[in-house]
């Protein structure tokens, strides 16, 4: 098997790197020259096949932090406008009266 076969087999088996990837702190490319160099030595690794615990676990309050709450309230209130409007134009039709159809046999007026 090459280099790029066991590599990728020791990423399978270590499925942590993809965050380091995901959040941009590495590349595939800098974790294939550490796999060049050192292979699978544990000494290599320890940085990077445990997380910091912040990263492991969601943090609720760090992603309301980036939430901007003015621009939600804003979006909500338009939604609020737009289905008022809707339920304006809906309620203002008035009901046609019946047709009654003209005789055939009378002309206008008549």
């Amino acid at each position: 098997m090459n280099k790029k076969e066991e590599f990728k087999n020791f990423v399978k088996k270590h499925p942590i790197l993809l965050n380091y990837v995901k959040d941009g702190s590495m590349t595939w490319q800098s974790f294939f020259e550490i796999y060049d160099m050192y292979g699978e030595d544990i000494n290599a690794w320890q940085n990077y096949l445990t997380m910091p615990s912040s990263k492991e676990n969601f943090d609720l309050s760090s992603f309301f932090k980036g939430l901007d709450l003015d621009s939600i309230q804003n979006g909500i209130g338009s939604l609020q406008r737009v289905i008022s409007l809707f339920q304006d134009m809906s309620s203002n039709k008035t009901p046609k009266e019946d047709y009654k159809p003209r005789p055939i046999y009378k002309h206008f007026e008549d």
